[in-house]
């Protein structure tokens, strides 16, 4: 099997100083696109007082204004277009749970783009020609299992399009067409995990060898837990579908330090949540990103929503982001401290006797916001050990968050299971 360095593509082996050239030139390629094809653009930035032509380096992208999921669902469906509809190959969109879904469209141009990411992302998480690959994303209007099925028949992999659901039959169709790689929600994988133990097969005995997880975020801690139990590479995929899908970001399976952001087409910035000030590489805030080549749906400075910071790239030339550690809507303020899902989950993982499914769920006592988090316990622990691990977990958010909450051990697979992106939080503040 070749070295992973000799299947690096063109845009991989650029120099710092050729990557920054090539930057610009599409970043003001894609400013002009957008300006000259996308009313709302055009309005926004004359709002601004600034032109495609004011960018005459990449710090000049700060002057632009931001874009947002508000901006998107207010020009539904197909007010973000940039290109006639007959030249429109496929469209996608959100779940749009909290209001109107985000409408986001491909041409001919995207659709090949976005198989090329997912297969340089496939590529650096350690997947090769000829692997066979179980795409466990669901399929549809979610970006996840198209995205990543196109992509790993790009980089001329043989696809098993399993889809979500129907657990018992994805261990099945592990054991008999033993997949070499499996992509997922890390929520999902431990679904399946927990149905090779039911029907008494070790997960660490399976074919899989790689693992390629994302669509939320996951913690260290996660990836130990899949890793030991299946005995298999665990790497982090990032992307989103304004953006355009899974494959703007992709973690090395020889470093597994962060995420290389492919900015040959994906520029990132990070800013402060609050004021929207650009900060310097290394300092946490909220990551947006503008498109370089994306045709049928160009986006300018997309407020993510995702928590992270830029790093230097290691493996690749490209700057990493750090993995996701929260969204700034999913962000719990309880009694004036913040909080986030994935640090419960980093407290969740590692006290024994409980298993790795939890849920928060937001209630109100009296005038105050209470939490509570509940924890499913493991098969084999006694009424003594989840005891034990309620005090451990309300002990430690205490602790090392700075806040009190209820904890309750329940009983083995009582909580909902994922087949998708799962859903931590309940918020039951306002049911009567």
């Amino acid at each position: 099997m070749a070295d992973a360095a000799e299947l690096l593509d063109a845009g991989e082996r650029l120099d710092g100083a050729a990557l920054r050239a090539l930057q610009l030139e599409r970043l003001r390629a894609s400013l002009r696109h957008a300006y000259d094809h996308v009313p709302f653009y055009r309005g926004s930035f004359d709002k601004a007082g600034i032109h495609p032509d004011d960018c005459r380096s990449l710090a000049d992208l700060a002057r632009f204004p931001f874009t947002t999921k508000a901006d998107l669902r207010e020009n539904y469906p197909y007010g973000m277009f940039a290109v006639p509809q007959d030249r429109i190959r496929r469209i996608h969109a959100s779940s749009g749970t909290t209001g109107r879904p985000t409408v986001v469209g491909y041409t001919d141009g995207d659709l090949s783009l976005w198989s090329d990411m997912v297969a340089r992302s496939l590529r650096a998480a350690g997947a090769r020609r000829g692997d066979i690959v179980h795409v466990a994303y669901g399929y549809g209007l979610f970006t996840g299992g198209l995205g990543a099925h196109y992509g790993a028949e790009r980089l001329g992999c043989t696809v098993v399009p399993a889809s979500g659901g129907m657990t018992a039959r994805q261990v099945q169709l592990i054991q008999d067409l033993k997949p070499r790689v499996i992509m997922v929600t890390p929520s999902y994988m431990l679904t399946i995990l927990d149905e090779f133990e039911r029907q008494g097969v070790d997960p660490r005995g399976t074919s899989l060898e790689v693992g390629v997880f994302g669509a939320e975020p996951w913690t260290e801690q996660m990836r130990r837990e899949i890793e030991e139990r299946f005995a298999i590479d665990a790497v982090d995929i990032y992307g989103l579908s304004e953006v355009i899908g899974p494959g703007v970001a992709q973690e090395c399976v020889e470093t597994k330090d962060g995420l290389h952001v492919w900015e040959d087409h994906f520029y990132p910035e990070i800013v402060d949540p609050i004021t929207g000030e650009v900060l310097p590489d290394g300092e946490q805030g909220e990551l947006v990103f503008t498109s370089l080549t994306k045709e049928a749906m160009p986006v300018i400075r997309y407020r993510t929503r995702d928590l992270t910071r830029l790093l230097p790239g290691t493996a690749r030339v490209f700057r990493r982001m750090e993995k996701v550690t929260g969204r700034s809507d999913d962000m719990v303020i309880l009694r004036g401290v913040n909080l986030f899902p994935t640090q419960i989950e980093e407290i969740v993982l590692r006290t024994p006797g409980v298993a790795p499914h939890f849920q928060l769920r937001l209630t109100r006592e009296g005038r105050l916001d209470a939490l509570t988090v509940r924890a499913e316990a493991r098969p084999d622990a006694t009424p003594q050990d989840r005891e034990a691990a309620a005090r451990s977990i309300a002990a430690a958010v205490k602790d090392g968050i700075g806040v009190s909450v209820g904890v309750e051990i329940v009983e083995r697979e009582s909580l909902e299971r994922s087949v998708g992106k799962i859903r931590r939080i309940v918020d039951l503040r306002d049911r009567p």
